[in-house]
């Protein structure tokens, strides 16, 4: 992930949940995020509320070697709406870009199974009901 504008705060907090939870994630600052975009190699995807709906564009998406997902704030600079090859809603309501981001992975990549996270020190064990995580510093609940 690319952070704009660089947070070694935040960055330290991601790196200790893919720590524990598994998966290769790195943070890298982006201290100059439109040369970032300008010089990426691949479509840029950039999520907002106003682009066109998710569903039309996912299979121009997965037929992209590389691609890179831009999720913004609330106050998005207006060149990044002119930068992106694909601006992208998936929703056209109000939303977490964190939901949004997720939303689009899921659609592009599928959901990972319970298994998918090599290396992780904690994981959850599917339960109807009530929650079971395994390792770490967690106890099972019922």
């Amino acid at each position: 992930m690319l952070l704009h504008p660089p947070d070694t705060e935040l960055a330290g907090r991601i790196a200790a949940v893919a720590a524990r939870w598994g998966g290769t994630f790195e943070v890298l600052p982006a201290p100059d995020w439109r040369r970032v975009v300008r010089e990426f190699d691949g479509p840029v995807v950039h999520l907002t509320m106003y682009g066109l709906p998710l569903d039309r564009v996912t299979p121009r998406l997965r037929r992209a070697r590389r691609l890179m997902v831009v999720v913004g704030g609330a106050k998005v600079p207006p060149d990044l709406y002119r930068m992106a090859r694909y601006n992208v809603a998936v929703g056209h309501q109000p939303h977490s870009e964190v939901a949004a981001l997720a939303v689009t992975l899921s659609r592009l990549l599928g959901v990972p199974g319970p298994d998918a996270w090599p290396g992780a020190v904690q994981r959850i064990v599917p339960r109807a009901r009530g929650k079971h995580v395994v390792g770490g510093r967690t106890r099972p609940h019922a």
